[in-house]
């Protein structure tokens, strides 16, 4: 399945090709504050790719808090934070925002309350090798 995601001014858009296809999509809706103020609920697929196209670099920011393991990846014209991404022993890993989705059957998406309040890093990293997308390319407009 492929997953089309934009944010709504266009500067940060990707293609998730979800593998093998889902009967589900689950969504986790962190308890985090940044996650909880924005809305955060992200999902992944460990066996799937995601290709990230940024068209103006410029415009998107990146913020990591708490334990600093974490990016995300914020357009800064508009806000939408589609992408978190994770480097765990010189790989990237990322989750995806489940409220960018476009053409995806609401019905399919399973969200779910979870907190991660009292996780060592050492666990938190060893949970997203395991269940975070672990192939992510970057691409930039000027490259496409």
């Amino acid at each position: 399945m492929l997953i089309r995601v934009a944010c709504p001014c266009g500067h940060i858009s990707f293609v998730l090709d979800w593998k093998p296809e889902p009967s589900e999509i689950p969504a986790r809706a962190c308890s985090c504050s940044f996650c909880t103020k924005h809305g955060g609920v992200w999902t992944s697929c460990a066996g799937g790719s995601l290709k990230v196209n940024v068209r103006d670099g410029s415009r998107v920011s990146q913020y990591a808090f708490g334990t600093r393991t974490a990016e995300f990846h914020i357009c800064s014209a508009c806000g939408i934070v589609p992408v978190v991404t994770s480097r765990i022993g010189g790989r990237e890993y990322a989750v995806v925002s489940v409220n960018a989705f476009e053409g995806v059957d609401p019905a399919l998406v399973r969200k779910a309350p979870i907190t991660f309040d009292g996780e060592s890093e050492e666990s938190r990293l060893a949970r997203r090798t395991r269940n975070w997308i672990g192939d992510v390319q970057w691409t930039s407009a000027s490259t496409t």
